[in-house]
């Protein structure tokens, strides 16, 4: 039977079926092949569709090697290259299926072990994610459940495989990613502020310094978690906030005006002393 892998990816390319002959030396149309007679054969030439990005094509000796040679070492290769084959196509949500399949029916294959699919499915995740376009609103104001999806899958292969080789490449998305839901935390930041919702700002501003430092909001969200805090009556948290963007980022455009503000607030309540330690009682006497 044909897999659904097949299925999904063959029903992408079925217009370029009736595609027109290629230029003289090359095939026929994109989606045509010619099977061999050993499955590995067979998953040489899918490799080489891949390597081409011919999906469809690819597709069609992957799920034939799974239905011709189904106890074939190379009928389980050919159902991690269909998911890669669904990937090439951009079917991201099947993809990422297929790769969740691999892994559960072949928890110690080597492509398991070393990372590969749960990287590719973090990588799907992150792929879905809408660029900007300026007929609609940027990303940043839109819902970011799949943002989080893509970050929290990545993580979870950093922590999971501290040996792979595509950790690299992992931790590069994950730095995209955590830009992206900064970008979301600094908006809504800005949201309630501009609202007049000071505790609003408070919550989403500590947030992004709690997850996202180093993205390039740290010296701004301190220097406006700030006057949120004075906002909401809380001085002594603005002077924490405000004295770390003074001592943290001497060069910081909002320096001098950090530094005013820190003159102006309060003077810190005194904490009581400590009850002085009452003598010890007298041993009793014999």
């Amino acid at each position: 039977m044909i897999s659904k892998q097949l299925l999904i990816v063959t029903a992408l390319g079925l217009a370029s079926l009736f595609a027109g002959p290629a230029g003289c030396g090359g095939k026929a149309a994109p989606g045509a092949v010619e099977y061999s007679v050993s499955a590995q054969k067979n998953y040489e030439k899918g490799l080489q569709e891949l390597e081409e990005k011919d999906w469809l094509a690819a597709s069609k000796y992957f799920g034939f090697i799974k239905s011709r040679f189904p106890y074939s070492k190379f009928a389980v290769l050919a159902e991690l290259r269909l998911a890669d084959a669904e990937f090439g196509a951009e079917q991201y949500l099947e993809a990422i299926d297929s790769y969740r399949l691999f892994i559960k029916f072949h928890p110690t294959h080597e492509m398991v072990a070393n990372g590969y699919s749960s990287y590719r499915i973090g990588d799907a995740y992150f792929r879905q994610l809408s660029g900007d376009f300026w007929l609609f609103p940027p990303s940043f104001e839109k819902d970011q459940s799949s943002t989080e999806d893509a970050a929290t899958e990545l993580k979870s292969f950093l922590d999971k495989y501290p040996d792979s080789p595509y950790r690299d490449k992992a931790k590069d998305i994950v730095n995209q990613v955590g830009r992206r839901l900064a970008d979301h935390e600094w908006y809504v930041a800005r949201y309630y502020w501009d609202r007049g919702k000071p505790m609003g700002t408070v919550i989403r501003l500590r947030r992004l310094l709690e997850r996202y430092r180093g993205v390039g909001y740290d010296e701004d969200a301190l220097w406006l978690l700030g006057r949120a805090y004075v906002a909401v009556a809380m001085p002594d948290r603005a002077r924490g906030v405000w004295s770390e963007l003074v001592s943290k980022f001497p060069k910081s455009t909002h320096l001098d005006e950090a530094r005013a503000s820190l003159a102006r607030l309060p003077a810190a309540a005194a904490k009581p002393a400590p009850d002085a330690p009452k003598p010890a009682p007298d041993a009793p006497k014999p």
